[in-house]
């Protein structure tokens, strides 16, 4: 449950910004998948717990496992 409200709290704050009430420099970026704030990478817009769950299905096109 807190997960689900901050993730609707955050996209509250994400249309005030769109609208110019609230400033943008306080947006936290989270994980479009869990919502988690942490370990999050903007290439992909997902955190590395679902980042590498989804490469590892082979769901994101161009992610390889590194080897040498």
């Amino acid at each position: 449950m807190a997960k689900k409200s901050m993730i609707a709290k955050e996209q509250r704050r994400e249309y005030l910004v769109s609208k110019g009430k609230y400033p943008r420099v306080r947006l936290h970026n989270r994980c479009s998948i869990c919502g988690r704030p942490h370990g999050f990478h903007r290439d992909f817009g997902l955190c590395r717990i679902c980042l590498r769950k989804m490469a590892h299905q082979g769901l994101l096109p161009g992610v390889v496992k590194a080897s040498w």
